[in-house]
């Protein structure tokens, strides 16, 4: 991190704090209407969580699906520029992408990420895959084919981390179903971590030879 990094971090914190008065005022009706507009970002404790993980995994290969605009893409841009990786980034809103490539470029860490356009699970068919970790944070519904998409293409030991397991309590039906679509792995290890929204993390667990 560096001044750069800590200038835009410092944007999106400003944008964050607008948008939560602003959020406040809205009438639960209108939520689902509104959403587009604001950051819906992990928060900071989570994203410099997953940033140091993505650092201690030595993770080449990070996927983070739901750019939006692009706070949690700050934090694992920076580590995969400290891993010497990549960051392939997805986001159905090319919008919301150009907000997030713009604030990368001013943080000086758009050369370690690829945008993808579209709908993530076609564009990841075509991806290859050895993802060491992977952030889902995109509507709630999909999430369990996101984990369905991304699972063959894990890296030996790769991690899954799944952001608003605990909230919003709307989406809990879908957490859940999540939740128990990884367990019923056997070669998945999990645990919900009650940070930021709740994330669950999951490991793909590599038995080493006796």
């Amino acid at each position: 991190m560096n001044a750069n990094f800590d200038a835009v971090l410092d944007r999106y914190n400003q944008r964050a704090a607008e948008e939560a008065a602003e959020w406040a005022r809205i009438d639960r009706a209108q939520v689902f209407g509104a959403r587009d507009k604001f950051l819906l970002h992990v928060g900071q404790e989570v994203a410099n969580f997953l940033r140091d993980l993505a650092i201690a995994r030595k993770a080449v290969r990070i996927v983070e699906l739901g750019t939006s605009y692009g706070y949690s893409t700050l934090f694992l841009a920076d580590a995969a520029r400290v891993t010497g990786g990549r960051l392939l980034t997805f986001d159905v809103s090319a919008e919301k992408q150009d907000y997030a490539r713009a604030q990368l470029a001013d943080a000086g860490l758009d050369s370690f990420v690829d945008f993808y356009a579209g709908d993530a699970l076609e564009l990841l068919d075509d991806v290859e895959g050895g993802f060491d970790l992977v952030l889902i944070d995109i509507w709630k519904d999909l999430y369990v084919r996101c984990f369905e998409a991304v699972r063959p293409k894990l890296a030996e030991n790769g991690i899954i981390a799944a952001d608003n397991i605990l909230r919003p309590v709307e989406a809990r039906p879908e957490a859940e179903a999540y939740r128990a679509a990884v367990k019923a792995d056997p070669a998945m290890q999990t645990v919900l971590l009650p940070i930021g929204s709740g994330i669950e993390l999951s490991c793909l667990w590599t038995r080493q030879p006796e």
